[in-house]
């Protein structure tokens, strides 16, 4: 039963994907068979619709997703319509969406539905709360297309990262691409009093000092460094960006000399390249998080909407190799 224990260490969880395709419907119906086995209240959500049965960009078959008795979900009205198992209806949300208000509701006999759930991560915190309060020991959120927010460490406790040939069929780039994510997932998490001085900060890019204390620099958004004249590091050599993170700021900062430690909110917020960054490195500089996400397992589907196979057994292998970590074929783990 690979990494189910895990997984209820926590009491949310968020399935992503570097990209469409890359099976995190099949990993979910892995999770909800194997939990109702032992079970477990489970509630499940999504941000965007999944559960479709043909995909909407390469028009190939879906899985569908399989809820059991005692399951809670939270669907759009429309779909909720849809569904094709016996459940009672909970509570209906008066905050409406494109597809009707958001309906709660519990599995009464194992079927299929559709989901399509919170259109803000805001709605969704509160949504993981109610399944919470309703007695569920875990939520799992699964994510529309490549939604990485959704493993925010302020949205979910944890993390399941799915990948596969849709990344790349050239195993080589495939293993590149989840390395660079997989590296800023881990990235180190700064002290406590750090983290303290920073978690209120809302937006901005400031300089911390020896003390860690932090200071305005007057520039409202990292996208605008480069238009300010002020001496970024008149503090210290120590920054914390509050919001996204993007290849310009680092390349600023690379032209700033070495020794410099930049605190991003989490990866979330991280849309850097692997060269850019590995070019940061080399200048002797740190990038840190104030809050990591938890890790639980890496994915793997090893075909694509193309036709692309790769050889699950050589793929999940180098990838295990490369990351340190293991790697499960999500096709297989769900047989």
């Amino acid at each position: 039963m690979p990494f189910v224990e895990a997984i209820l260490k926590h009491r949310s969880l968020s399935i992503v994907g570097l990209d469409k395709n890359t099976g995190k419907t099949v990993c979910l119906n892995y999770l909800l068979r194997r939990l109702a086995q032992e079970g477990v209240a489970v509630g499940v959500t999504s941000i965007g619709v999944d559960g479709e049965q043909v995909d909407s960009v390469f028009a190939t078959a879906k899985p569908e997703i399989t809820l059991y008795k005692g399951t809670r979900f939270i669907t759009s009205e429309r779909h909720y319509l849809m569904r094709q198992v016996v459940s009672k209806l909970v509570s209906v949300d008066s905050r409406r969406t494109s597809l009707g208000p958001l309906v709660t509701a519990e599995v009464l006999i194992r079927g299929k539905a559709l989901l399509s759930g919170a259109a803000t991560t805001g709605i969704l915190r509160q949504q993981i709360q109610q399944l919470d309060n309703m007695g569920c020991r875990i939520t799992i959120v699964d994510g529309a297309l490549s939604r990485l927010s959704l493993a925010s460490p302020t949205i979910t406790d944890a993390m399941i990262l799915a990948t596969g040939a849709a990344v790349s069929a050239n195993l080589k780039q495939l293993i590149a691409k989840t390395r660079h994510q997989y590296n800023l997932i881990q990235l180190d998490e700064v002290q406590e009093k750090t983290r303290a001085n920073l978690s209120t900060i809302e937006s901005g890019l400031w300089a911390l000092d020896d003390d860690s204390q932090p200071h305005d620099l007057g520039i409202a958004s990292v996208f605008l460094i480069d238009r300010s004249e002020q001496d970024i590091l008149r503090f210290g050599r120590t920054l914390f960006a509050s919001g996204a993170v993007s290849d310009r700021l680092l390349k600023i900062l690379n032209t700033k000399g070495e020794g410099i430690t930049l605190i991003a909110r989490d990866f979330t917020k991280l849309f850097i390249t692997p060269e850019v960054y590995n070019d940061f490195l080399r200048h002797n500089n740190r990038l840190l998080v104030l809050k990591k996400s938890r890790l639980i397992a890496i994915t793997l589907n090893p075909t694509s909407p193309q036709g692309y196979l790769l050889d699950s057994k050589s793929a999940c292998s180098a990838l295990s190799d490369a990351l340190g970590t293991p790697v499960y074929d999500v096709m297989k783990i769900n047989q």
